[in-house]
């Protein structure tokens, strides 16, 4: 019980890193009305989730439930820990985005839906989909490069933080690049905006299970 909890609190304390410090870049940058929203979006995306996935690789890591479902169904994690592993993921995203709600501007909130994602209006849904997909099965298909397989070189969490960055950097401005369930479900917890809800969970998760 005492190893489920460690996992669940560190699940818990990375996804919600990840949701408050990405979020909120989302809403600083419209608050200040920076020049590059995309690129800052995509170094704080990256920072944190290299840095959040090196504090807790020892004992989990995966901060995604698309990442989990991939160690799922290549029998790396027992599906019982599995559900503890999104469990944790999903209340940590939603308690991220409630913190975010009560401490920011009510109206930067709203204005930036609590810096979740959204479907560019020229983008069909097939087409997002299949970008969630690709651009989770590079993430994925690089987590188990480096810190799943032992032989690989000992980067921690950077390789992992680059590669969230490189693909916000290309599909940010389409569907937001989300690549994790979690990160898009918080914010449209808190939010109360489902939209695209469907192709967040079902797009990482095809990219997750294919790269795994």
């Amino acid at each position: 019980m005492r190893e489920a909890e460690r996992h669940f609190v560190a699940e818990f304390v990375g996804i919600f890193a990840l949701v408050f410090v990405g979020s909120g870049s989302i809403m600083m940058a419209q608050h200040t009305n920076a020049a590059s929203p995309l690129l800052i979006a995509a170094v704080a995306h990256g920072l944190i989730l290299a840095i959040m996935v090196t504090a807790t690789m020892r004992i989990s890591g995966h901060l995604n439930p698309a990442v989990t479902i991939g160690f799922l169904v290549t029998r790396r994690i027992e599906p019982l820990m599995a559900a503890i592993y999104i469990c944790a993921q999903l209340l940590g995203a939603i308690a991220a985005a409630y913190a975010l709600k009560a401490t920011v501007p009510a109206d930067l909130f709203a204005a930036t839906r609590g810096g979740g994602q959204a479907i560019a209006l020229d983008v069909t849904a097939w087409q997002a989909f299949f970008l969630e997909s690709i651009a989770t099965f590079f993430l994925t298909f690089v987590v188990f490069g480096t810190a799943v397989d032992p032989n690989a070189p000992k980067v921690g969490g950077f390789a992992i933080g680059l590669t969230v960055g490189a693909d916000i950097l290309a599909i940010g401005p389409l569907t937001g690049a989300s690549m994790n369930p979690a990160r898009s479900f918080g914010p449209a917890v808190a939010a109360g905006i489902w939209e695209g809800q469907l192709i967040y969970w079902t797009g990482p998760i095809l990219g997750g299970v294919v790269a795994a």
